[in-house]
């Protein structure tokens, strides 16, 4: 099934050529030329990924992003923003709302098609059969002697996640709980827990963060790790303290 693409815009023009670019790779691509105009359309329709401009009217770019993350149904919508803004501050204070790449102006079709095809390679698929807990990765804080693997494994009575303590990652569902609750992490988030959570005690470099989970063909600052890693923390509290710094060095989970 074609993938599903909402394209938001105030600059008709622009807003149609992305659409028609995307839309000859294979795409649906719808378009709306406000955040007030893409809200609905957003909550009406089950979208792969969002390309927001953030120099719009009553709503930037960001102020939609920042609902949309607000908002568990839609936590998890990809997001790429296009900008002419091309400081520092407003790169990292996109990645902090939870955006999953950036693209600036004047556009280069080539890129943002490149951008595209990334971002949609590392969305979340369809959700496997469980079956014994195989595709689940497991943190708890209190070892062996104080929980059992039974009790990590068993469905929680809500059914919104996995019970018990620590931290449960499920591969196939792309789901994460904490205590039992589920936490909401954007794709890049996820796979850095995910990896350093199959990777326990051993430190990665920045460098080697983002070839061995950034598509290579996507241009990544090391700022960008440092801020997924600070989100990350927050979002798994109270064990983000486990997620250590190795001055000099890189990243890794102490477990």
């Amino acid at each position: 099934m074609a993938k599903r693409i909402l394209v938001v815009d105030d600059e008709q023009d622009i807003a149609e050529i992305l659409q028609f670019n995307l839309k000859a790779e294979g795409y649906n691509v719808d378009v709306a030329f406000s955040a007030e105009e893409a809200l609905p359309k957003i909550k009406d329709n089950v979208y792969d990924l969002l390309l927001l401009d953030v120099m719009m009217g009553e709503i930037s770019g960001f102020g939609l992003a920042g609902l949309l993350k607000k908002d568990p149904v839609t936590a998890g919508i990809p997001i790429i923003f296009i900008t002419a803004l091309d400081g520092e501050e407003d790169t990292v204070k996109g990645l902090d709302l939870g955006a999953d790449d950036y693209i600036p102006k004047p556009l280069s079709m080539k890129e943002v098609k490149a951008r595209v095809r990334a971002v949609l390679r590392r969305s979340p698929t369809p959700a496997l059969p469980r079956r014994g807990g195989e595709h689940l990765i497991t943190f708890s804080p209190y070892g062996n002697q104080s929980i059992s693997k039974a009790s990590i494994l068993s469905p929680s009575p809500t059914g919104e996640g996995w019970g018990g303590a620590g931290i449960v990652i499920d591969l196939s569902a792309k789901t994460v709980t904490v205590d039992g609750r589920t936490i909401i992490l954007t794709h890049l988030e996820f796979e850095i827990l995910a990896f350093l959570l199959q990777h326990k005690k051993r430190v990665y470099s920045r460098s080697e963060l983002i070839n061995r989970l950034w598509p290579q063909d996507t241009v990544v600052l090391e700022r960008t790790v440092d801020v997924n890693i600070t989100r990350l923390r927050k979002k798994i509290e109270p064990y983000g303290e486990h997620i250590k710094t190795k001055i000099g060095y890189g990243y890794y989970f102490d477990a």
